[in-house]
């Protein structure tokens, strides 16, 4: 497993090397994992030069609001399927169930014409609404809401809390590393979204870093040192976040384990 996870690492590690190069050293062979010669600030200084600034700032302020939205909304709807009786709840859930079976690529065309037709087409809050929900994400934390125990609910019903206290003050406080686990899988899969910001933005200022780096690219395509400090920059805050959750991704996976 330990040489499995070096293979992995190896490309990393490339990228990062070939980041701290002179383009003239990026391909010699045998590789070079450690430059003869740094660049330590250049390629990072051309980098930011120009409006990758401002796609960095659009992507943390898009990743950053879909991903508080996103939990909540997922949350409310694992808690009241879970938690709340109704008829009908449970063929409700099938049918939020099958719905992931649908592609959605299957599903754009309708959504295009939605947002278009509520006038949030190149805006940063069509974008953000658009992932303000996930089916998988409202099933993850609907396994850990059924392992709350319903006598603490009861009981905060007894002493007059409503369905909403009870879900902020004690069943979302119980899955707290059920709902980080989450959270951190949803700043990373909105953060390496391509495919809605290339549909949903056009003006080149409300662009995220994905479609930055494409621009990037077409202008900085052959050169491979520039090309490699701009891909570090834009998963910088993927390492970073990761860093920082990684004890609350442990530990949900440990509740996931212990309530299977």
């Amino acid at each position: 497993m330990g040489l499995l996870g070096i293979a992995f690492l190896l490309p990393f590690l490339w990228m990062l090397s070939t980041s701290f190069k002179l383009e003239k050293d990026v391909f010699n062979f045998p590789i070079q994992w450690l430059p003869q010669q740094w660049n330590l600030i250049e390629n990072y200084k051309q980098v930011w030069s120009g409006d990758f600034a401002r796609y960095y700032g659009n992507s943390i302020y898009i990743t950053l609001a879909t991903t508080i939205i996103n939990v909540l909304i997922c949350a409310l709807a694992a808690y009241g399927f879970s938690k709340l009786r109704f008829p009908g709840r449970d063929a409700m859930f099938i049918v939020v169930l099958a719905l992931y079976m649908v592609p959605p690529q299957a599903s754009l065309v309708p959504q295009f014409l939605l947002f278009n037709w509520l006038n949030l087409i190149d805006t940063h809050l069509g974008l953000i609404l658009i992932n303000s929900f996930s089916i998988i994400g409202a099933f993850m934390l609907k396994q850990f809401f059924m392992g709350v125990n319903n006598e603490y609910l009861e009981s905060a019903r007894m002493d007059g809390a409503g369905h909403f206290r009870s879900f902020l003050q004690i069943a979302f406080p119980l899955i707290r590393p059920a709902v980080a686990t989450y959270a951190i899988l949803r700043f990373i899969w909105t953060w390496n979204d391509y495919q809605y910001p290339l549909i949903f933005l056009k003006s080149k200022e409300l662009f995220t870093i994905q479609l930055g780096i494409r621009l990037f690219g077409d202008q900085y395509g052959d050169v491979y040192s520039l090309m490699m400090a701009g891909a570090v920059s834009a998963i910088l805050p993927l390492l970073i976040i990761f860093a920082l959750g990684q004890k609350q991704v442990i530990e949900g996976i440990a509740l996931g384990g212990v309530k299977g």
